[in-house]
């Protein structure tokens, strides 16, 4: 068995180096610090086997960078607040919505979701769509009150929300 304070004195040696490649790897002084002292703490539990290492100086260099991967993998999740903004927006919130839209458009009256896919390939006059659907303009018009006001609903809008905003 290895005398416990001849370790101590060896790790503490270890000290400054491991201090060197910690302020490579952590991101903060503090988590380099933080780093090396678990990484010394860990050897340290390991005192009886050191005598065992050919290299001290490599195993204990090699322990703290698997120490540091192991913490990347476990790394605590952070909350929206705290994680940084996206450079760029998920396009995969903008499909989600398409598809919220779409259901809700395909839950409406057959009539109203017909006005509202022709609003959505670009026929906005209600001269129009009432051509297009047989119907006068008013009722075109309230129809498509209707089917925008559901939509707002279903999709979770304020009443508020500007028309151009749904379709």
């Amino acid at each position: 068995m290895t005398c416990p304070r001849l370790a101590s004195e060896t790790l503490t040696a270890l000290h400054p180096d491991l201090m060197r490649l910690a302020r490579r790897l952590a991101n903060s002084e503090s988590e380099a610090q933080d780093l090396a002292q678990e990484t010394i703490l860990r050897l340290w539990r390991r005192r009886y086997e050191l005598n065992e290492i050919d290299d001290l100086r490599a195993y204990a260099r090699t322990a703290m960078r698997n120490l540091f991967r192991q913490g990347l993998r476990h790394a605590p999740f952070q909350t929206l607040e705290h994680a940084p903004e996206p450079t760029e927006g998920p396009a995969v919130f903008g499909a989600l919505a398409l598809r919220d839209v779409a259901g809700a458009i395909t839950r409406l009256p057959d009539d109203q979701s017909r006005l509202i896919r022709l609003v959505a390939d670009g026929e906005t006059s209600p001269a129009a769509l009432a051509r297009l659907t047989g119907c006068q303009v008013g009722t075109v018009m309230s129809r498509l009150a209707r089917a925008r006001a559901q939509l707002r609903r279903d999709i979770g809008l304020g009443a508020a929300t500007p028309v151009n905003d749904l379709l």
